[in-house]
Protein backbone atom coordinates (compact mmCIF):
# COMPACT_ATOMS: atom_id res chain seq x y z
CA UNK A 1 0.00 0.00 0.00
CA UNK A 2 2.74 2.15 0.77
CA UNK A 3 4.61 1.59 -2.18
CA UNK A 4 1.44 2.47 -4.46
CA UNK A 5 1.27 5.32 -2.99
CA UNK A 6 4.63 6.24 -3.18
CA UNK A 7 4.29 5.78 -6.81
CA UNK A 8 1.32 7.68 -7.35
CA UNK A 9 2.86 10.59 -5.32
CA UNK A 10 5.88 10.25 -8.33
CA UNK A 11 3.58 10.17 -11.43
CA UNK A 12 2.20 13.14 -9.82
CA UNK A 13 4.98 15.05 -9.40
CA UNK A 14 6.11 13.66 -12.67
CA UNK A 15 3.06 15.02 -14.50
CA UNK A 16 3.15 18.41 -13.24
CA UNK A 17 6.92 18.76 -13.94
CA UNK A 18 5.80 17.91 -17.77
CA UNK A 19 2.82 21.00 -17.47
CA UNK A 20 5.09 23.25 -16.02
CA UNK A 21 7.24 23.01 -19.18
CA UNK A 22 6.55 26.68 -21.08
CA UNK A 23 6.19 24.52 -24.32
CA UNK A 24 3.64 22.14 -22.80
CA UNK A 25 1.84 24.84 -21.82
CA UNK A 26 1.58 26.68 -25.14
CA UNK A 27 0.90 23.32 -26.66
CA UNK A 28 -2.40 23.41 -24.45
CA UNK A 29 -3.50 26.82 -24.92
CA UNK A 30 -3.38 25.91 -28.53
CA UNK A 31 -5.10 22.77 -27.98
CA UNK A 32 -8.00 24.71 -25.75
CA UNK A 33 -8.44 27.65 -27.58
CA UNK A 34 -10.73 26.68 -30.23
CA UNK A 35 -12.63 24.90 -27.71
CA UNK A 36 -13.01 28.05 -25.00
CA UNK A 37 -14.24 30.00 -28.21
CA UNK A 38 -16.84 27.76 -29.27
CA UNK A 39 -18.05 27.63 -25.28
CA UNK A 40 -17.75 31.58 -25.19
CA UNK A 41 -19.70 31.97 -29.02
CA UNK A 42 -22.16 29.11 -27.86
CA UNK A 43 -23.17 30.95 -24.13
CA UNK A 44 -22.95 34.48 -26.10
CA UNK A 45 -26.69 34.98 -26.59
CA UNK A 46 -27.43 33.67 -23.11
CA UNK A 47 -25.41 35.64 -21.51
CA UNK A 48 -27.10 38.53 -23.25
CA UNK A 49 -30.48 37.17 -21.86
CA UNK A 50 -29.28 37.41 -18.55
CA UNK A 51 -28.11 40.97 -18.79
CA UNK A 52 -31.46 41.96 -19.97
CA UNK A 53 -33.47 40.16 -17.05
CA UNK A 54 -30.75 41.29 -14.67
CA UNK A 55 -31.36 45.17 -15.63
CA UNK A 56 -35.04 44.67 -16.23
CA UNK A 57 -35.78 43.06 -12.46
CA UNK A 58 -33.27 46.60 -11.73
CA UNK A 59 -35.69 48.83 -13.11
CA UNK A 60 -38.74 46.89 -11.92
CA UNK A 61 -37.32 46.82 -7.76
CA UNK A 62 -36.44 50.94 -8.65
CA UNK A 63 -40.01 51.44 -9.83
CA UNK A 64 -41.44 49.52 -6.18
CA UNK A 65 -39.42 51.38 -4.17
CA UNK A 66 -40.83 54.12 -5.42
CA UNK A 67 -44.12 53.79 -5.69
CA UNK A 68 -43.43 52.51 -1.75
CA UNK A 69 -42.02 55.48 -1.29
CA UNK A 70 -45.43 57.85 -2.59
CA UNK A 71 -47.29 55.49 -0.78
CA UNK A 72 -45.75 56.46 2.46
CA UNK A 73 -45.93 59.83 1.82
CA UNK A 74 -49.51 59.64 0.43
CA UNK A 75 -50.30 57.80 3.98
CA UNK A 76 -48.44 60.29 6.69
CA UNK A 77 -50.35 64.09 4.80
CA UNK A 78 -54.23 61.79 5.69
Amino acid sequence: MFISYIMKETIVRQCLDILKRDDIKHHLRLLFTPVIELIVIELNPYIYIGLALFFLIFLLLLAILSLLILLLRNKKSI
